[in-house]
Formats: C-alpha cells, structure tokens, sequence
C-alpha cells in the first residue's frame, strides 16, 4: 500500500468559470491558474504522483510552457494515473476537503464525487468529498483543496475482485 497527500490553492477571478473535481460550477469567479485552474485534481494529481514518488505536476506540466495555459486539468490526471499504473498500483480510495467561502459544495458534492470517480476509473462509493469555509483565515477570495489518496498493488486488489466478493456472500449468510 502507498498513501499520497496533495495541496493546491488558487485565487478567484472574474471571466473564468469556476471548475473544481471537473465540474462546471455556477459562480460569478472562477479560479485563476495557468491551466483551468481545478484546485481538486490538481491537489489529486499530486498526490497521486507523491504515492509513488514521481514528483509533483510542475514537473510534468511546468507552468512556464505555454502549451499548457488554460489545459483541462483530466489531462493532468490521467497523467498521474499512468504513472499509478506504472508502478503497478491501482487507486484504492481519495478523500479530499474543499476550503472556499463560496460556493457551497453541498448542494454538487454528488456530481463532484460522480466525476471524479469516473476520471480515476472507481466507484463514487471510493472518492470522498467534504467542504469547509475558510472562517477567519483570510482565504475568502481563494479556493484550497486537501487530497489524500490510498492505492494498493495491482495484482491484489485483482485477486480480491471475484473471489474476495464470493468470500464477503458466504460469511454474510453465515449471520
């Protein structure tokens, strides 16, 4: 097993759309970044990339080159995912905190986790997402996220697949 942490933070700015776990937030700012500026998978890119000691997303995509100005940041991640797999791990579960005075997360916290989940190629029940307002800190004009990640070697989690799943009915019917 690995476990990887990311941080990210970006600033609000006006005639961007706000995009966080890939999803198109209604917001009157959205987060300025050289990419799309998607707080979240970049803080997943990170810790993804940090479970397996690849690095960190500036050395793959540097801010300084130009190609990657205003980049869908999934870009990003199937990046860290490739280098997940390289190392033969697979993603076991995310869980991350979102920390933004507005908007509230709740009421898209679903489509959030949906999208992130597919991106990362899990189920939703694998991705936890939680948000929080900044209150008192002095970062209502920014956007911060909190990822940790938890993989696991390829070939066990395979091996739990089917016959893990045969296992679990038995005992349950043993109650």
């Amino acid at each position: 097993m690995r476990i990887g942490f990311g941080w990210d933070s970006h600033e609000f700015r006006s005639g961007v759309p706000l995009t966080i776990g890939g999803v198109t937030l209604p917001h009157a700012q959205g987060l300025a970044g050289h990419s799309d500026g998607d707080v979240l998978l970049h803080a997943l890119t990170d810790a993804l990339l940090g479970a397996v000691a690849a690095g960190d997303i500036g050395g793959f995509f540097p801010p300084s080159d130009p190609k990657w100005k205003g980049a869908d940041s999934a870009i990003f991640l199937e990046e860290a995912l490739k280098q997940v797999r390289k190392a033969g791990y697979s993603v076991a579960n995310i869980d991350s905190t979102l920390i933004l005075a507005a908007p509230k997360i709740g009421p898209h916290a679903k489509a959030i986790q949906a999208q992130v989940a597919k991106l990362v190629g899990i189920s939703p029940g694998q991705v936890g997402i939680k948000a929080k307002t900044p209150e008192g800190m002095g970062t209502d004009h920014a956007a911060i996220a909190h990822v940790a990640v938890l993989l696991e070697k390829a070939t066990r989690q395979r091996k739990r697949g089917a016959l893990g799943r045969r296992k679990a009915r038995k005992h349950s019917t043993r109650r």
